[in-house]
């Protein structure tokens, strides 16, 4: 089975985390939602409390195929000044394994330096910190072992992207016509 972890700091987007878990459970991958701030209780960017399943410090990533970094402005810069998250994204990124991120969360791996080259998407307002990255306008894209989507409005879209990369293309597109998601292609 396929482990992920999604991190959440204070502000986080909690369609864009939440829809992500749901998609993920639903295809039999295993996410683990990790709470950034010392304690499982996390507040969202619209005041949603949601509990973590696992606090940051004890996570062994050693077992982890997939980082996945969620959106909102408050809660994407809190996960980019978190030193010991930006250690595993580097260490991911050096082992060639999966990185994703919606919306404001690209920003981490452009900040970091890590999208030069590749495609990627991130909110609009967050498109110009993607350094070195070729924009495209979609509503999620894989480009090598990055996976990064626009924005809430299509956080489906990126589970479902997510779900196509662990697993298959026919998992994600059963998994779209039970959702009832007519768009995805």
């Amino acid at each position: 089975m396929k482990n992920t972890v999604i991190h959440l700091a204070t502000g986080f987007e909690e369609v864009e985390a939440l829809s992500v878990v749901d998609v993920l459970r639903r295809a039999g991958i295993n996410i683990t939602i990790v709470s950034m701030t010392g304690e499982k209780a996390v507040r969202s960017s619209h005041d949603v409390v949601v509990e973590a399943d696992e606090l940051f410090e004890d996570v062994d990533y050693a077992n982890v195929d997939m980082i996945i970094l969620p959106g909102g402005k408050e809660g994407t810069e809190n996960l980019f000044n978190h030193n010991g998250l930006k250690s595993q994204i580097q260490h991911f990124y050096e082992s060639g394994k999966y990185l994703a991120a919606i919306c404001a969360g690209p920003s981490v791996y452009g900040r970091m330096g890590l999208l030069k080259g590749e495609q990627a998407i991130a909110f609009p307002a967050f498109q110009e910190y993607l350094e070195g990255a070729e924009l495209v306008d979609v509503p999620a894209v894989k480009s090598n072992n990055f996976i990064t989507g626009k924005g809430v409005g299509v956080a489906l879209h990126f589970g479902l992207k997510i779900v196509e990369t662990l697993l298959n293309r026919e998992t994600a597109l059963e998994l779209s016509k039970k959702m009832v998601m007519t768009d995805y292609e």
